[in-house]
């Protein structure tokens, strides 16, 4: 199975970054207000970047080294992909 991380761009601008095998049913799920808590309170605007071909580990791995990136680098590697 091949795992997917996704950043999204929320309502307050905010980025959230998560991982799953399938990303479009995950937007899917953060739209409708069912993914996770931390959109409940900030609406989910934009799937802005997308990396594929992980396993579990290494999109787990990747989660956490992107999250510990701060904005303006998380900003680089959406603008790096549109690239």
């Amino acid at each position: 199975m091949t795992w997917s991380l996704y950043i999204i761009r929320c309502s307050d601008g905010s980025l959230y970054t998560g991982i799953t095998t399938n990303v479009p049913r995950r937007w899917r799920q953060h739209a409708a207000g069912r993914g996770a808590k931390y959109l409940r309170g900030r609406a989910p605007l934009q799937l802005v970047y997308v990396e594929g071909g992980y396993t579990r580990s290494s999109a787990t791995r990747r989660e956490i080294a992107v999250k510990k990136l701060n904005r303006e680098q998380k900003l680089a590697l959406i603008t790096a992909a549109d690239d």
